[in-house]
């Protein structure tokens, strides 16, 4: 076991992981019976090309619709269109798809179908302003969500009350047809009303809690935001609403699934695997120092966990941007947190990564680090709690050649966190 190299045991992870939520694997089991009218297929999110792809190859009958994805993150489709926008910040095409959706799902019967595959990314690449917003206005509330470092569950809940489409409103539009949603989940806890800020499933939040998140993350939005949140058009769908009585929702791959394989593809190399918890949220260099210094307990003390042993960790955690103009992504803070956290304590190794394949807006999907890395960085000249402090954790990996990039996986589970102690 000690003769393994930790970055093939992270890779063999990394992808066991993604393996287990991939669309053509899990949407098979999750197939409704064919309608007696039209079968609709819609969708949005960083793999739902991937999603309509293993849709159509399984499907038996006629269908048409359409999905949203992220540019670059296309696949190959016969019957369902797939429309590519901008993502982490919402764009023009974005808005066209919205409204495409929206189409596709108008003047329907109780014979029809409608079939919803999403998956994390498609708050933003669902732009759907209602009146008295501009796109620019949906543009504005999104960056600053972004840079609030509120968690994704708050964010979610802001976006679903400023929209024409989100928080189940584009199921309510494909009423009397029955709706399936099929979900592969990158939201902590797994509420599929919050990924991709639910289409197709409403919630019980409301435009209240939607406004503490406002207070509570003092987010500066625009005057027309403002104005909407404190309007009752902001009012979103309940889930008691008669339209959803008949539709259905399937949450068919998740974090917590995607740990256990990883999980159980360390036991099968002969690592020893905990699994902390797959729904951690907050500042990621927070995170970063809460498992090192569980690692530093394990590696000095032998406990709570003795040696040797790898730990894992899902969940999605925040940057609240301090000072702009850093390049990095959530997973790259989290390491350099911990890298720092970690400096000179001997046999310990981590990587994190988000399974989509991009963390941030940068081609990395997150990077490796262990008990060396700030020890290189300075000897490279720079300073690790200066690169941490400007968001520069991008930069940092990439001067070490620790990057990891394996392009778009075609599925969202959120990130992946592992920690090995030897």
């Amino acid at each position: 076991m000690t003769t393994l190299d930790p970055r093939q045991l992270f890779e063999s992870l990394f992808h066991a992981a993604v393996s287990a939520a991939d669309p053509r694997k899990v949407v098979p089991a999750f197939l409704p019976a064919r309608p007696k009218g039209r079968t609709i297929v819609i969708g949005a999110g960083k793999g739902a090309a991937q999603m309509a792809q293993a849709f159509e190859d399984v499907w038996d009958g006629p269908l048409e619709g359409a999905v949203v994805t992220r540019y670059g993150y296309g696949a190959p489709t016969r019957r369902i269109a797939v429309l590519e926008a901008a993502h982490p910040v919402p764009d023009a095409a974005g808005l066209e798809g919205a409204r495409h959706l929206l189409r596709l799902v108008g003047n329907l019967s109780e014979n029809d179908l409608v079939v919803a595959l999403v998956c994390g990314g498609g708050s933003a690449l669902l732009p759907a302003p209602p009146p008295g917003m501009a796109l620019e206005d949906e543009i504005a509330v999104n960056q600053a969500l972004l840079a609030s470092g509120a968690p994704i569950s708050a964010m979610n809940t802001v976006r679903k009350h400023l929209s024409s489409i989100k928080g189940g409103r584009l199921a309510a539009a494909a009423h009397p047809a029955k709706v399936v949603t099929l979900v592969v989940s990158d939201i902590p806890g797994d509420n599929p009303a919050l990924v991709s800020s639910g289409p197709t499933i409403p919630d019980w939040a409301t435009r209240r809690d939607a406004l503490a998140v406002v207070k509570s993350h003092r987010l500066k939005l625009p005057a027309a935001a403002l104005r909407h949140l404190h309007s009752s058009r902001a009012d979103a769908p309940r889930p008691d609403d008669p339209r959803f009585a008949r539709n259905e929702v399937h949450v068919i791959a998740s974090a917590a699934r995607s740990l256990e394989a990883a999980a159980s593809e360390a036991e099968r190399q002969g690592v020893k695997t905990v699994i902390l918890s797959d729904a951690m949220e907050g500042e990621a260099r927070d995170v970063g120092r809460v498992h090192a210094a569980i690692a530093r307990e394990i590696a000095l003390r032998d406990r709570p966990f003795p040696r040797p042993v790898l730990m894992l960790s899902g969940g999605e955690t925040t940057v609240t941007i301090r000072q702009k103009g850093g390049r990095g992504g959530r997973n790259t803070e989290f390491l350099l947190s911990l890298a720092l956290a970690i400096d000179g304590v001997p046999g310990i190794a981590a990587f994190a990564a988000d399974t989509d394949g991009i963390d941030g807006s940068e081609s990395s999907a997150g990077a490796f680090a262990d008990h060396t890395t700030a020890v290189r960085l300075r000897e490279a000249g720079h300073d690790p709690k200066a690169l941490l402090a400007a968001h520069e954790s991008w930069s940092a990996f990439d001067a070490l050649g620790e990057l990891f990039a394996p392009g778009p996986t075609g599925t969202n589970v959120n990130d992946l966190r592992a920690v090995w102690i030897r």
